[in-house]
């Protein structure tokens, strides 16, 4: 059952303010290299968690792999575990994303070693998960349900998860609505393990089919590279169901949606956040969404994403000292 609108804002009373980033380690280049075992890189982790708490996050949001998990069912929820145990030893809580639409290297998720980045091409590695051929075949639909189960079951009550997001920008890569018959049923198969931790699926499109996710949600959660204007706008839609807000993705220099415009907005009203990147690496995501149409670039004069260069200097000084002011 959904929880109360009274349940959800004890939660957040209870877990107070959500300031974290979406986190790929910087040596992967999606979801399948950083859980595969050979590939999972705890050294590389545990180094920029630390540094992610030092700076004053308390959060991380993570995409799990579907197709991992497939192949690798045991030692998939050992990885995960460690993951947890490397986060939690840093102060960091965890949001794990099951299912993800977005697809920017326009391929299906594959097993085994991962072609490595595009060179000046903005996230030309990323996969979904599961993928649509998996998402749309209803012979599969038994193992999409045992992965949300045995996933969630196994950290239902595992104090460093905080809250679970089920599916990732739901119906983007030209699926629209297609993807709610898989979103639908992956909350009811994730309340159906008990699970103490509330869950979401975030808005993104501000749609009709996109804006229903809100109605299954625990927790109101949505994406916002908007400018002020616009921010405060979405924010001002959202309140109206009455249950906390989280926005799970954010930050567009470019675009004016940065920590100097968007920090002071969203401590003021109370919302988690999670921007998107810590540390720069083989996501490139630094990179405008504009290299991925055939313009290149290999260093750009301001960066999309991303806090900190692989050395773990920061990408502008003035940017950490607002994170710790409005954490």
């Amino acid at each position: 059952m959904r929880w109360t609108e009274q349940k959800a804002w004890e939660w957040q009373k209870r877990t107070g303010r959500l300031v974290g980033f979406n986190y790929v380690t910087s040596t992967a280049v999606n979801s399948t290299e950083m859980w595969q075992t050979e590939t999972f890189d705890s050294k590389t982790i545990k180094r920029e968690l630390e540094l992610g708490a030092k700076t004053g996050y308390n959060s991380c949001r993570i995409f799990l792999q579907y197709i991992v998990w497939e192949k690798e069912r045991d030692s998939f929820l050992e990885t995960l575990g460690e993951f947890c145990k490397i986060a939690a030893s840093t102060g960091i809580s965890v949001m794990p994303i099951l299912f993800d639409d977005c697809a920017f290297s326009g391929k299906e998720p594959y097993w085994g070693k991962q072609k490595p980045p595009s060179p000046g091409v903005h996230n030309s590695g990323w996969t979904p998960s599961p993928g649509k051929s998996i998402a749309d075949n209803p012979e599969k639909e038994q193992d999409l349900c045992d992965y949300v189960k045995n996933v969630i079951g196994s950290f239902k009550d595992n104090k460093c998860i905080a809250i679970w997001d089920l599916y990732n920008e739901p119906g983007n890569n030209g699926r629209k609505d297609k993807c709610l018959p898989l979103l639908e049923k992956s909350f009811e198969w994730a309340r159906s393990t008990g699970p103490v931790q509330p869950l979401t699926a975030g808005i993104w499109e501000y749609k009709d089919y996109d804006l229903s996710f809100a109605g299954l949600s625990d927790i109101i959660s949505y994406h916002d590279y908007c400018p002020l204007a616009e921010s405060e706008k979405k924010i001002e839609l959202l309140k109206k169901y009455n249950r906390p807000l989280l926005c799970t993705e954010w930050l567009h220099r470019q675009g004016g949606n940065t920590f100097q415009n968007h920090l002071p907005l969203y401590k003021r009203e109370n919302i988690g956040i999670y921007n998107w990147g810590l540390v720069n690496g083989k996501t490139q995501t630094h990179l405008d969404w504009s290299t991925m149409n055939g313009t290149p670039d290999a260093s750009p004069k301001i960066w999309q994403h991303d806090i900190f260069y692989p050395d773990g200097a920061p990408y502008d000084e003035n940017e950490i000292e607002l994170i710790r002011r409005y954490k």
